[in-house]
């Protein structure tokens, strides 16, 4: 949980910082857009990857690894947030992201038994998104006040940090290689990737261009960014709970509404000028619904995938969210130079509508067959 807070939290303090420092710099939505988008990419092929290098280096390598290259190169933005550098620097942090990621993820479920699973993702999720909560307003907040080159050290510096929690981690045995054997069947990797896909770009449009959406209301772009952390956080542990209590997959649907919902309040928000009832609530509903997706999509594909498959079902789930973060940052940049910021968000609503139609066919609970075993 201390890597969890210490790896996101250097993440989230520059996630939105970067594109606003790449766009005052002069350059366009989309170029903003691109080094959320360079990032997720690099975070993509490394996690495709992950599985194999957790079978040959174990755990506590690839964590401390990831720990130094995603925070360190940050230092580099000292020097210029130039769209170049700020590019390069995206790739080499996106590779050290996609370590962590994979690796944290599959290391819960090495260490829980199966009935807890969902509240050991959920308290994983806790700690991710207290992290994600403090630092993505604190990032903006201190960029806001002239404090720029803070911000970048202490994105270099948190993640870093986070290396003393990899050290003390026990000893866990080596991930199994993902053969073909191994490989998971799409039947079981098509709703959860789709859904994480989906809400996971809108979320990536979220933190990348709500900022600049509501650019003369600083303050209140960052206390949104907060709140939807925070209700991630909730999301998050409680659809965990309702896993473990009545079975996977009956929260997804009450959860993609509650996040389609939130999109749908933040484009009436950018439209009234940024009022900020329409933001806090679509940013709670929204962050809420996100949370639950997550868990529910993870834990299903974790019961799904079985013990020898674990680090598979990491690498899907983290390359589906973050795949959806990068790909969403850059397709709504795009939106918004062609149609404006409101329009962003009646995108992102609908194509979470789009999905629920699909998490209502498919079965709510996984058969009992397909469960991890304690």
């Amino acid at each position: 949980m201390l890597m969890g807070f210490a790896t996101f939290g250097g993440w989230s303090l520059l996630l939105p910082v970067v594109p606003l420092a790449v766009s005052d710099a002069g350059a366009s939505d989309a170029a903003a857009g691109a080094v959320t988008a360079v990032f997720m990419a690099a975070t993509v092929l490394t996690q495709l990857a992950t599985p194999r290098l957790l079978h040959s280096w174990g755990y506590r390598p690839v964590l401390a690894v990831g720990c130094a290259l995603l925070g360190l190169p940050a230092l580099l933005f000292l020097v210029s947030v130039a769209e170049p550098v700020a590019l390069a620097v995206s790739v080499i942090r996106g590779i050290g992201f996609g370590l962590v990621t994979v690796a944290g993820s599959a290391l819960v479920a090495e260490l829980v038994p199966a009935d807890l699973l969902g509240r050991a993702t959920g308290a994983q999720g806790i700690a991710i998104s207290v992290g994600q909560m403090l630092a993505l307003p604190a990032g903006l907040a201190l960029y806001g006040r002239g404090q720029a080159d803070l911000v970048y050290l202490l994105g270099a510096a948190v993640p870093v940090a986070a290396v003393g929690a990899v050290a003390a981690l026990p000893p866990i045995r080596h991930a199994p290689t993902g053969g073909p054997g191994n490989r998971l069947p799409v039947s079981l990797l098509l709703l959860p990737c789709l859904a994480m896909i989906v809400v996971a770009s809108v979320y990536g449009g979220v933190t990348t261009l709500l900022p600049i959406a509501v650019t003369d209301r600083a303050a209140a772009a960052g206390v949104a960014l907060a709140v939807v952390s925070g209700a991630i956080l909730v999301g998050r542990y409680g659809a965990g709970v309702l896993a473990d209590r009545i079975g996977i997959g009956r929260v997804l649907v009450p959860a993609l509404v509650c996040a389609g919902a939130g999109a749908a309040l933040l484009a009436v928000s950018i439209a009234s000028d940024g009022a900020t009832g329409p933001l806090v609530a679509g940013a709670a509903l929204f962050g809420a619904g996100f949370g639950g997706v997550q868990n529910e999509s993870l834990v299903r594909l974790f019961r799904s995938a079985g013990p020898t498959r674990l680090g598979a079902a990491s690498a899907a789930w983290n390359i589906s969210y973050d795949a959806g973060t990068g790909a969403g940052a850059l397709a709504l940049g795009v939106v918004a130079g062609a149609a404006g910021y409101t329009a962003v968000f009646v995108v992102s609503a609908a194509a979470i509508a789009v999905v629920i139609p699909a998490a209502l066919v498919v079965p709510a609970t996984v058969r009992s067959a397909d469960r991890v075993e304690p």
